[in-house]
Parts: structure tokens; C-alpha cells; sequence
């Protein structure tokens, strides 16, 4: 981590590592992505939540080794770590898809539902671009500090939904990855371009939070026998304090821009 990115964190609140997956991985990415959203049809993201006006997948560390390195990339994590502390693990891995033309734009808001609290953040995810960023295909926008701010959106905005004088859209080329603390106001915006506008989410959470979709219930038994103890820590597989907040039934909770 650079000295940049560190300040980038900790006063925006994100950073972007502009060109991170070269194109090849980024084509393996995509081509991955799509065969899944042949294959699942009508069900893909029926695992966490589907979407009027987007495409979803879920549950991505079952569904390809492609995937598993993405969650698992040390520079990514060394980030994830700055923002979290030491001890914090994958919360969920999901794909969004943005529809050509689908007009509605999400309310910012922070992660989660949560404010840092005594021990501080606790939220932390991250985007890979699958495609460009642009200002009219439903890029993220993202008010710079207001992770610390200590307040929710709708705290002091009559409609969340609406542009903030503050607001950054952050514009990118595909195979790029943000990594942000989101505890900051942050939304997605309306894609009024005529393609899909893709993303992955690999959001991850302190230890002491519950994950968004239990990874040990949704892994199948053959993907956990085949995963490095470096996985397995990162999904909290063999911690029994994950066991005890995590094993509720989970449900659909915050967004995916």
C-alpha cells in the first residue's frame, strides 16, 4: 500500500486501483460471468437477492477457483486490513449487472445499515469493474469523508435518492477495482446507456460482525475440501465466534451497486 492509497482511505474514504486485472483475467472474468447468468437463467441470485432492472449472481466463491483467487488477492486484503483492522473476513462475494436503460438510481447509504462504533469501522468492499465506468452507464457515486461523519444519508437529506453537492461519480476503465470504506454515503446511479453495466462485490466485514450470507452454509461441502487454509480463514470457516453471529438465517441486507 502506498503512502497515497493509505491517505485516500482514510480521508475520501476509498481508493481506485485504476487497469488492476490485466485483460486476460478480465476476459476470463467476464466470460465466467456470463456463462453463469446463462446457466442459473431465472434463479441467478436467488441465493441473496434479485433485482428489477439488474442481473444478479451470488454465492461466487461456489461457482469457479476464478473467483476464489479474486477474494483472496493480497493487495486487495492489505487494503480491506487498513480499513478493518487485522481481524475481519469475506461477508459475501455477489455480481451486479445494471440493465441498458433501467432509470432508477439507488439512495446513498452506508453498508450494512452500520455506523463505526467503539472498536471503529466495520464495513469495508470492494468493486471490480467488468466494465467502463461512466458517467451515464450507472457508475457508483460516493461523497469523499463522509465516513466519518458518524450519521446516515437520511439524517440530513430529505430524499437519499437525490444528487449531493458533495457527490463524486467514480469513473473508471474495466478491470479496475475500488476498494471502499462503506461506511461512506454511497449509491448506485441510473444506467441510461444502451449496455450492461457489470461489477463484482467482494464485501467484507470485521470478525466480530455477522456475515451477509453465511459462507459456511452456502459452500458445498466439495468446495470447502478443496479450499487453502488462506480461504478458509478469509471465510471464517472454522471460527466458532462466526458460527455463533453468523448462523441465523441470512437474509437480503444493503445494496450492490
Amino acid at each position: 500500500m502506498t503512502a497515497a492509497e493509505r491517505e485516500d482511505l482514510d480521508t475520501r474514504g476509498y481508493v481506485v486501483l485504476t487497469n488492476f486485472l490485466d485483460q486476460h483475467r478480465l476476459d476470463e472474468v467476464r466470460d465466467r460471468v456470463e456463462e453463469l447468468y446463462e446457466l442459473e437463467g431465472e434463479n441467478a441470485g436467488s441465493e441473496f437477492r434479485q433485482e428489477p432492472g439488474a442481473r444478479r449472481l451470488a454465492n461466487l466463491v461456489d461457482k469457479g477457483d476464478i473467483f476464489q483467487a479474486l477474494a483472496a488477492q493480497p493487495r486487495i486484503l492489505e487494503l480491506v486490513e487498513h480499513v478493518l483492522g487485522e481481524h475481519f473476513k469475506l461477508s459475501s462475494f455477489n455480481a451486479r449487472s445494471a440493465n441498458p436503460y433501467s432509470s432508477d438510481a439507488q439512495p446513498l447509504h452506508c453498508d450494512s445499515g452500520a455506523l463505526p462504533d467503539e472498536s471503529g469501522y466495520s464495513v469495508c468492499n470492494t468493486i471490480w469493474l467488468l466494465d467502463d465506468f461512466t458517467p451515464s452507464n450507472g457508475a457508483t457515486r460516493v461523497i469523499p469523508g463522509s465516513q466519518n461523519w458518524h450519521k446516515f444519508p437520511q439524517d440530513s437529506m430529505t430524499d437519499p435518492a437525490q444528487p449531493h453537492p458533495e457527490e463524486v461519480i467514480l469513473l473508471a476503465p474495466a478491470g479496475s477495482v475500488v476498494v471502499m470504506n462503506t461506511h461512506a454515503w454511497h449509491g448506485g446511479t441510473a444506467n441510461r446507456s444502451a449496455d450492461h453495466r457489470r461489477a463484482l462485490h467482494a464485501f467484507y466485514c470485521r470478525s466480530d460482525k455477522p456475515q451477509q450470507q453465511y459462507q459456511k452454509r452456502l459452500l458445498r461441502p466439495e468446495t470447502q475440501a478443496a479450499l487453502s487454509p488462506e480461504l478458509r480463514k478469509i471465510l471464517a470457516l472454522d471460527d466458532p465466534l462466526n458460527d455463533q453471529i453468523s448462523s441465523a438465517e441470512t437474509r437480503p441486507s444493503g445494496f450492490l451497486k
